[in-house]
């Protein structure tokens, strides 16, 4: 699905309050030792300093954008758990949201700029304590189809297509509101 969007260039809604990112963030571990604990995280990073705008059916520089915010992680509430069990199934980030208000910002919810672009990273940390994850060497992971460019409002028509189609809940959007749209 996320090769599908970012075919598309793909656009995520950012509010006040917060979105669910669609597609979800979800990953499929392995190579991990299987009785050892490890933490995993994800964060969202700024990929360029650049604002951006939509013409011509193309995402295009618009000039510098805001200055770069220091993203906090977001701690998996699975977090620590064994390699066993982090690679027995997909493991989503589903509760992740994206706010452009700063007094909204914890609790999974991550602060960042419309009209810029974003790459979200795991994180794996090998250990059985929360508290020293600071001090533990980190493994970071990141896959460049789930880049996206945050909007407050869908500016590529074929991303909101995309999204209508795909989405469960945005079943109000398609013609006969069905769960999903017919070929």
């Amino acid at each position: 699905l996320w090769d599908n969007f970012s075919a598309a260039q793909t656009e995520m809604i950012v509010t006040k309050t917060g979105r669910r990112m669609f597609p979800g963030y979800r990953v499929k571990m392995t190579g991990m030792d299987p009785n050892a604990q490890y933490c995993v995280l994800l964060d969202i990073s700024s990929v360029d300093e650049n604002r951006y705008k939509f013409q011509h059916g193309k995402w295009l520089i618009a000039g510098r954008g805001e200055p770069h915010i220091p993203q906090r992680f977001y701690l998996h509430p699975n977090s620590p758990c064994t390699g066993q069990q982090w690679m027995k199934d997909i493991v989503s980030f589903h509760k992740v949201k994206l706010t452009n208000s700063c007094g909204n910002c914890g609790d999974g919810k991550f602060l960042v700029h419309s009209m810029h672009r974003y790459q979200p990273r795991v994180h794996i940390v090998q250990t059985d304590d929360v508290n020293t994850l600071h001090l533990q060497p980190m493994s970071t992971f990141a896959f460049p189809q789930t880049s996206f460019t945050t909007v407050t409002a869908y500016q590529n028509g074929e991303i909101a297509k995309l999204k209508i189609a795909n989405n469960p809940y945005a079943r109000g959007f398609r013609e006969d509101g069905a769960k999903t749209m017919k070929a």
